[in-house]
């Protein structure tokens, strides 16, 4: 691997770290700091009448104006920002003023962690600071930090390049605050999800990542092997069978947070590892899931964001109560006024050749229609709106719909022009449901590699009993972006899957060659 290569200013604060070291000041001390207060909390607590409050703080230094004897330095924390007053005499008391002189001045740099003891006042100009009677280094930065800089009303040196944010989101988070506030949010979803289920009684489980059948959804799955057992062995596509056990075993209402991964393409709205909840309640259906998911999610909006409206690009969503409910067919006879019902594969095949719309010729009944919905309806519901009592062949692991044996009890949730939710009266019949598996396995022997295989045990399972049941999954990382205003799954994933860096592909090429 080639030697890293230094800039002049890494190389100076590299030479400031030594010189630190020389002096007896270590630049990164034992962890142990007495933090007692954060930025945000002194400002709203501060009152101008009350006896001066000594505080503990530490964070980065994000700018500073030095100033002869004194100074004032932007100090950011866990919860904000502050400003310090520094002054020499308060810092140095004695005759040595090396610490202000050399250390603060010469030495110490934007982005360092400082610890500092002192009082909290408000400045001649009304802003609340604090005055700094004690400073420590708890952290030297050896990479200086893309600082905004203003002039002429323009920003220089923003941290904007979308690529360079995600790969180094540890840098996103120092200078943008804004993308801090996504993931705060993301956990208050969660927080707010959690407590819903709860509120109802359901329980919070855990079922395997790893697992010797990839069912619960058509997807390709990543392989790995397990080698004391001699076994290939599949990263979860979804934990839907796993949780259907449960209620097989007696529970009533179990849901998971699960970390699912899907072999497949990357984009906007798509990442190969994303988080999925999923819960199954006994003796419900889809209709009352259906009353039950949107008054959820009304309740995860105003939690988050106070209101029940989200802007998100040019759009306004409303998460506001009830929400539309439009048949598959009338969906897709409204947008082409093509009737999908009863119409056999060579039919569907056709029309989707005369729409122009590419198909394989490994696809069945239920991926064409999927994709003349994907094509033709999916991206005009912007609006929240289910989706419902999709055809048999769509959904294998669905009831029949009890008025109509050829549609099943199923319905997705769209919203702005992408699928959030996906639910059913679970298929609890085990004869029906093996059936339906040895259907999906001769689609996979025409060479559809997302259709399911056969789970004997699933099925066995099932064979002891299940209780007529209701089961939903979410797509969590779409939740946020919706519930955030976010138009790229990218956004709202702390450090996505991105391709290996140019200089890192260049070196590995370099080696093989070497080889």
């Amino acid at each position: 691997m080639a030697i890293q290569e230094l800039s002049e200013q890494e190389i100076v604060r590299r030479n400031s770290m030594q010189t630190l070291r020389d002096m007896g000041i270590e630049p990164y001390p034992a962890p142990l700091y007495p933090v007692d207060a954060y930025s945000v909390e002194i400002k709203e607590s501060f009152k101008d009448e009350d006896e001066p409050r000594q505080v503990c703080v530490a964070g980065r230094i994000m700018s500073r104006r030095i100033m002869g004897k004194a100074s004032f330095v932007e100090l950011q924390d866990g919860k904000g920002r502050i400003q310090l007053y520094i002054s020499r005499d308060d810092l140095c008391p004695g005759e040595n003023k090396d610490l202000y002189n050399v250390v603060f001045k010469k030495l110490l740099d934007i982005g360092d962690f400082i610890g500092i003891k002192g009082f909290v006042f408000r400045t001649k100009t009304g802003e609340i600071s604090i005055h700094a009677q004690e400073l420590t280094l708890l952290s030297k930065s050896l990479r200086p930090l893309p600082i905004v800089k203003m002039k002429d009303g323009k920003a220089y040196d923003a941290f904007t390049d979308p690529e360079m944010r995600y790969r180094q989101r540890y840098v996103d988070l120092v200078v943008n605050p804004e993308v801090k506030e996504i993931f705060i949010k993301r956990t208050k979803i969660f927080n707010s999800m959690r407590e819903y289920f709860n509120s109802h009684g359901y329980m919070e489980v855990e079922t395997p990542v790893l697992q010797s059948i990839p069912g619960g959804a058509s997807a390709r799955p990543f392989i790995t092997h397990h080698n004391y057992l001699d076994i290939p062995l599949y990263l979860r596509i979804a934990d839907e069978l796993y949780l259907k056990r449960l209620i097989v075993g007696g529970f009533d209402g179990v849901y998971e947070f699960s970390k699912n991964f899907r072999n497949e393409g990357m984009d906007r709205t798509h990442n190969p590892e994303f988080t999925c909840m999923e819960i199954y309640v006994a003796y419900k259906d889809y209709n009352w899931m259906m009353a039950f998911t949107e008054k959820m999610l009304e309740k995860i909006a105003m939690d988050v964001n106070g209101t029940t409206d989200v802007k998100i690009g040019d759009h306004e969503v409303s998460f506001k109560t009830p929400f539309p409910r439009v048949t598959m067919r009338d969906a897709i006879k409204n947008a082409t006024g093509f009737d999908i019902d009863g119409k056999s594969e060579e039919e569907l095949r056709a029309f989707c050749d005369a729409e122009h719309i590419e198909t394989d010729k490994s696809w069945g009944k239920g991926k064409l229609i999927d994709e003349i919905f994907g094509e033709k309806c999916e991206g005009s519901f912007i609006q929240p709106t289910f989706i419902i009592d999709y055809p048999i062949e769509m959904s294998p692991l669905t009831k029949r719909h009890r008025d109509n044996p050829q549609l099943t009890e199923r319905f997705e949730l769209m919203v702005n022009g992408k699928e959030l939710a996906n639910a059913y009266s679970e298929l609890n019949d085990p004869i029906d449901q093996y059936e339906r598996f040895v259907e999906q396995m001769r689609l996979a022997d025409k060479g559809d590699d997302e259709a399911m295989i056969i789970d004997h045990d699933f099925v066995r399972a099932l064979e002891y009993g299940m209780p007529p049941t209701s089961g939903m999954g979410i797509g969590m990382d779409r939740l946020v972006m919706l519930m955030t205003g976010q138009e790229a799954i990218q956004e709202v994933l702390l450090f996505p899957q991105m391709r290996p860096e140019k200089k890192q592909r260049k070196e590995e090429e370099t080696e093989e060659e070497v080889k």
